[in-house]
């Protein structure tokens, strides 16, 4: 009789079912019908899809669609990108310009601003964009030691370290400066925010700056509240320059300096919508004669 060798037992198969425990067995098994169950779902409608040229039409005018979507981005990358291309090739060309006009033709004196400075002034300007101090007052390189800031504020010494005090005290006491300048001007942004500022707390960053001028905000209301919004303003914006000036006697090596006369302060108001210049400057003797905080100004003179 044949003897029919014995098969290898199945339950010892690492993927059989009976080597596996029901609960595994019943998941891989569940999975492998779902599986199929998805392909004959696909194959149905990859089918339907042919069979129906509303389908097809429709798919098809989708596409375009997104094709036309990726082209106009595309279009408007490149557009984004000549823009701005063009924006610094007339950067490139001002500073050629400057270079070759400027730098190039008073190259020694370039070359000893390389090794030091010595700016008699120090400006403080606001941040604003139509106010340039180099280009309204015609500061040359090597001048003026300038900060910009909103609303061209000078925080009293006692708030703590800030970039506006950090410029003054490098300026005063590395650079030796002898003047001071603070500049405001017409229909300031932040002069504005400070006098339409409510009650309520607003965390934002421009508000807590701007707080460094509330005293000119309550000399203001106070002054010209007969005054329509927009006077007030302008009110304010000449009433800010005084209060930084006060501002800057707050700080022990400014006051000792304009004490001695070494150092001077001094405000000005620049007008950008009929190009007018006010300019005045810090009476320390005139302000402090009743030792009261009165503020007194000298040499106030108006261009025009």
């Amino acid at each position: 009789m044949a003897i029919i060798p014995s098969l290898p037992s199945i339950s010892k198969h690492p993927f059989s079912s009976s080597a596996l425990s029901p609960s595994t067995a019943s998941v891989i098994f569940d999975s492998k019908v779902k599986s199929r169950e998805i392909e004959r779902t696909h194959l149905s409608l990859f089918t339907g899809f042919y069979k129906s040229p509303g389908l097809k039409l429709k798919a098809a005018r989708k596409s375009v669609g997104l094709t036309q979507e990726l082209k106009s981005d595309k279009m408007e990358t490149k557009v984004g990108t000549a823009n701005e291309l063009d924006l610094f090739d007339e950067m490139k060309h001002r500073f050629l310009s400057f270079k070759k006009q400027k730098y190039m033709e008073n190259f020694e004196h370039y070359q000893n601003l390389a090794d030091t400075q010595t700016p008699k002034f120090m400006v403080i300007a606001c941040a604003d964009s139509r106010v340039c101090p180099s280009n309204i007052l015609g500061f040359q390189p090597g001048e003026a030691f300038v900060i910009r800031n909103i609303a061209n504020m000078v925080p009293p010494c006692e708030t703590g370290p800030s970039e506006t005090n950090a410029g003054l005290e490098f300026s005063v006491n590395t650079l030796k400066v002898e003047n001071i300048l603070v500049i405001g001007h017409s229909r300031c942004g932040g002069i504005r925010a400070l006098m339409s500022m409510q009650d309520e707390v607003d965390s934002s960053f421009i508000r807590s700056w701007v707080l460094v001028g509330k005293n000119a905000r309550l000399n203001t209301k106070a002054a010209a509240s007969n005054l329509n919004f927009d006077h007030q303003c302008t009110h304010c914006e000449k009433e800010s320059v005084n209060c930084s000036l006060s501002n800057l006697l707050t700080y022990p090596w400014i006051k000792e300096k304009v004490m001695k006369g070494t150092l001077s302060l001094h405000g000005g108001y620049y007008d950008f919508v009929d190009c007018t210049f006010e300019k005045w400057t810090l009476d320390y003797e005139g302000s402090h004669k009743d030792e009261s905080d009165k503020f007194a100004v000298k040499n106030r003179s108006f261009w025009c």
